[in-house]
C-alpha cells in the first residue's frame, strides 16, 4: 500500500549504487576500505558520495520528488547488505539532508544491473505512490549516459520524461578502462535489451561472462526474487520479458 504522503509525488529521481558500505561507522566513507569493491573500482567511493550529494540535492528542488536508491545485495562477501541500503544511510550520516528530503526517499533492493535500476525503479515509485512517475531523472556516471539511453528505449519510456544526470567520471587514468568497458556493455545491451541471454550450458567459465542473464545470475548471491510483478500488476509482462526482441505490449506511459 502507497503512503498517503506520496500520493502526489509525480517525480523519481533515481540515484544507481555501484557498490556496498560494510565500515562499522561513517568516520571515512571516502576510504576503499569502507566498501566491498571489485578491483577497477578502488578509488571510486568519493565519487559515489558525489552521487548521492547530486540525488539529494535535486530531490531538495524538486518538492514533487521521490528519491530511490537503487541496487541490491549483489556481493556475497559483503553479507546481506545491499548496494541501495549503503547509498541511504551515507545519505543519513554523512550527506546529511534535511527532514523534507529524508521523508521522501526509499530503498529498491533488488536490481542487479543498469536495466534493472531504472525498471526497478520506476516500479519501486510506483509501490510507494500508486502512480507511475511523470519524469524520470538517473543520477549515475557520465559515461553511462548513451546505455541508459538504450535502456528508456527498451522501455520505451519517452524522451520527454526522461533525464539522465552524469555526474562525474572515474579518474583520467581509469575513464579509457572504464569507457573501454562501457562499450562492450552498450554493444551487449543492444544485442540483449532486456538482459536475458544465457550462456550455453557447455560454455567455459571465460566465456560465461559474455551473457547478461549470466551476470545478472551472478550478482544475486542471496538468491532474492523481486516483487514487482506481483506489486505493478500492468508492468507484470514487461517484468516477465524473456525475449531479446523489444517488448510491444502494452506500458502505462
Amino acid at each position: 500500500m502507497s503512503d498517503s504522503r506520496w500520493n502526489k509525488l509525480d517525480t523519481l529521481i533515481l540515484v544507481v549504487g555501484h557498490a556496498i558500505y560494510v565500515a562499522p561507522d561513517f568516520s571515512n566513507p571516502s576510504h576503499d576500505d569502507s566498501w566491498v569493491l571489485q578491483r577497477f573500482q578502488k578509488g571510486e567511493p568519493p565519487s559515489y558520495l558525489q552521487h548521492i550529494e547530486v540525488g539529494v540535492k535535486l530531490a531538495e528542488k524538486e518538492k514533487s520528488s521521490l528519491l530511490v536508491f537503487s541496487g541490491g545485495q549483489t556481493r556475497a562477501d559483503a553479507g546481506a547488505h545491499s548496494e541501495a541500503g549503503s547509498y541511504w544511510l551515507i545519505a543519513e550520516h554523512v550527506v546529511k539532508w534535511d527532514d523534507s528530503v529524508r521523508s521522501r526517499s526509499t530503498t529498491e533492493d533488488y536490481a542487479r544491473d543498469s536495466f534493472e535500476n531504472l525498471l526497478f525503479g520506476i516500479c519501486r515509485f510506483f509501490e510507494c505512490t500508486a502512480r507511475f512517475p511523470e519524469v524520470v531523472k538517473v543520477v549515475s556516471w557520465k559515461f553511462k549516459e548513451a546505455r541508459f539511453d538504450l535502456h528508456r528505449k527498451a522501455l520505451r519510456l519517452p524522451r520527454c520524461r526522461f533525464s539522465f544526470v552524469g555526474v562525474n567520471n572515474p579518474a583520467p587514468d581509469e575513464l579509457a578502462r572504464a569507457e573501454e568497458g562501457e562499450q562492450l556493455a552498450v554493444a551487449q545491451f543492444m544485442d540483449d535489451p532486456y538482459g536475458v541471454r544465457m550462456a550455453p550450458p557447455d560454455a567455459p567459465p571465460e566465456q560465461r561472462r559474455k551473457y547478461l542473464g549470466e551476470k545478472r545470475r551472478d550478482r544475486n548471491p542471496f538468491k532474492r526474487q523481486a516483487p514487482y510483478p506481483i506489486s505493478c500488476p500492468s508492468l507484470c509482462e514487461l517484468l516477465t520479458h524473456r525475449a531479446t526482441t523489444f517488448f510491444n505490449g502494452e506500458l502505462p506511459w
